[in-house]
C-alpha cells in the first residue's frame, strides 16, 4: 500500500514513532497519576462523587499532552537514532551518500504533524480545559454537585436542618440509622428518626430533594412553656429538604491561560485594556508560541545527542536531552512570570531563551553533522566514562576483599 514511500523512511519511521508514543503514554500516565492521588484526596476531603476525579483528570489530558508531546518526540527521534549509530547502521547509510538533512526527512514530517497538534491544544483546547476543571473544583467545593453527607457526623443543610447518617450502603443510595432536627419559622422543632431512607429528586423545583423515611418516629415540639411535644409514629414519611443555593460560576477568563488565540491577540494588544492585564496576555501569548516554535529545533538536538562515541554504547546523551527540555521548559515560565509583571518585555523575556537555546542546538548539530569525528558533548562524555572507570573500579576493590575474607590457618601435616 506504501510501495510509493522510500523503504528508508518507512524504517526510520517505524524507528521512531514507536519509542515516540511509548515515551507520550509513559510521560502522560505519570502526570496524570500523581495528579489522581492528589485529586482522590481532595474529592474524599470534600465529600465529592468518585466520578468527579476521572472528569477532572479527563480536563487535563491537554495541558499534560501539551508538555508531553515535545518530550516524546525528542527522545522518539533520538534513540531511533542512536539505535542506527550503535548498530553501525548509520555509518553505512552515510556511507552510500544519505546526509543527517535526508535522513531527517520523515522525523520532520513527525514533527509537522505535532506542531499542529499542539498549536491546537495550547491555543484552542487547552484554555477551554482548564476552565472546565477550575469549574468542577469550584462546584465540588461548593456543593453543586451534590457532594454526599458524611457518614457519622452532623450535617447542616438550609441552615434549618441538621442530618446525621449511621451507615450508607448502594454508594449513598441506602441510609440506615437516620437522625434529623427541623425547624420552621413558627419556632416548631421535629426531631425525627429512620431505620432507612433514601433521597429522591423532585420534578417540581431543582433546589428542593426529599429524603423519604422508612420505620421511624416523630417528635414535634411547638416551642409553648406548657405544650406536650407529640409523638407519631410512621411506616413512610416524605421530608423535603432545600438545597443551598449555589452562586454561578465565574466567567472564563479570571487568569489569562483561560484565554484562546483571538481573545490573546485581542486584548494584549488593545488600547483599552490596563497595562497590566495586556502585559500578562502578551506573556501569555509569546510563551505558548515560543513553547510550540521549539519543536522544530528538536530533531536537531536528538540528532545531535543520540550519536555517541565510537566504540562506545553511552546514554548519557538520552540523560542531558531530557535535563535540557525541562531546563528550558521552566526558564520559559520563569520568563512568563515576570513579562506579565512588566518588569521585562515579553519578546526579550521568551525569546531571548529561546535564540541562545537555538544557537547552543546548530551548533552542537554542526558538530555531529559537518565535523569529521565531532562531538556535541564529546567533553561530558570523557568525563562520565572517567567517572564509570573509578566507580567500577572501587567497587571491585570492595568486591575483591570481601570475596577474599579472613585467612584461614591450616595445622602442619605431621
Amino acid at each position: 500500500m506504501f510501495n510509493f514511500i522510500p523503504a528508508i523512511d518507512r524504517y526510520i519511521f517505524r524507528l521512531v514513532i514507536l519509542p515516540m508514543l511509548g515515551v507520550f503514554a509513559i510521560a502522560a500516565s505519570l502526570l496524570l497519576l500523581d495528579k489522581m492521588l492528589r485529586l482522590f484526596d481532595f474529592v474524599a476531603t470534600e465529600g465529592g462523587p468518585v466520578g468527579i476525579v476521572f472528569k477532572m483528570l479527563a480536563s487535563l489530558i491537554p495541558e499534560y499532552a501539551s508538555l508531553a508531546i515535545p518530550l516524546g518526540l525528542l527522545l522518539g527521534i533520538l534513540l531511533a537514532f542512536r539505535k542506527l549509530a550503535t548498530s553501525s547502521e548509520l555509518d553505512v547509510m552515510r556511507a552510500v551518500g544519505l546526509g543527517y538533512g535526508r535522513l531527517l526527512r520523515v522525523p520532520y514530517i513527525i514533527t509537522a504533524v505535532l506542531m499542529a497538534v499542539n498549536v491546537a491544544l495550547v491555543f484552542y483546547i487547552q484554555p477551554v480545559s482548564r476552565y472546565y476543571y477550575e469549574q468542577l473544583e469550584y462546584e465540588l467545593r461548593s456543593g453543586a454537585l451534590g457532594a454526599s453527607i458524611k457518614v457519622g457526623e452532623f450535617t447542616t443543610l438550609a441552615d434549618r436542618m441538621a442530618l446525621r447518617i449511621e451507615q450508607s450502603e448502594d454508594d449513598g443510595r441506602r441510609l440506615k440509622g437516620i437522625f434529623a432536627r427541623a425547624s420552621n419559622s413558627e419556632g416548631q422543632v421535629l426531631s425525627i428518626t429512620a431505620r432507612e431512607g433514601n433521597f429522591l429528586a423532585t420534578n417540581d423545583s431543582p433546589d428542593t430533594i426529599i429524603l423519604r423515611l422508612t420505620d421511624g418516629t416523630i417528635v414535634q415540639d411547638t416551642g409553648g412553656e406548657k405544650s406536650t411535644p407529640r409523638v407519631l409514629s410512621f411506616t413512610r414519611h416524605d421530608l423535603p429538604i432545600d438545597l443551598p443555593r449555589i452562586e454561578e460560576f465565574r466567567d472564563r477568563g479570571d487568569a489569562e491561560r483561560e484565554y484562546i488565540l483571538p481573545e490573546l491577540l485581542s486584548i494584549g494588544w488593545s488600547d483599552n485594556e490596563s497595562e497590566a492585564k495586556r502585559d500578562a496576555s502578551q506573556a501569555s501569548f509569546n510563551f505558548r508560541l515560543v513553547e510550540v516554535v521549539m519543536m522544530l529545533l528538536m530533531p536537531l538536538l536528538a540528532v545531535a545527542l543520540a550519536i555517541p562515541p565510537k566504540r562506545s554504547t553511552s546514554a548519557l546523551g538520552v540523560f542531558v536531552s531530557i535535563v535540557m527540555v525541562v531546563a528550558y521548559h521552566k526558564v520559559n515560565q520563569y520568563g512568563e512570570d515576570i513579562a506579565a509583571l512588566g518588569r521585562v518585555e515579553p519578546i526579550v523575556a521568551l525569546w531571548g531563551p529561546f535564540l541562545l537555546f537555538a544557537a547552543l542546538i546548530l551548533w552542537m548539530y554542526y558538530r555531529v553533522a559537518f565535523v569529521p569525528g565531532g562531538q556535541a558533548i564529546g567533553a561530558l562524555e570523557a568525563a562520565s566514562a572517567k567517572m564509570g572507570k573509578r566507580v567500577r573500579k572501587l567497587f571491585g576493590r570492595k568486591k575483591r576483599s570481601r570475596l577474599a575474607g579472613p585467612a584461614i590457618e591450616t595445622a602442619p601435616a605431621e
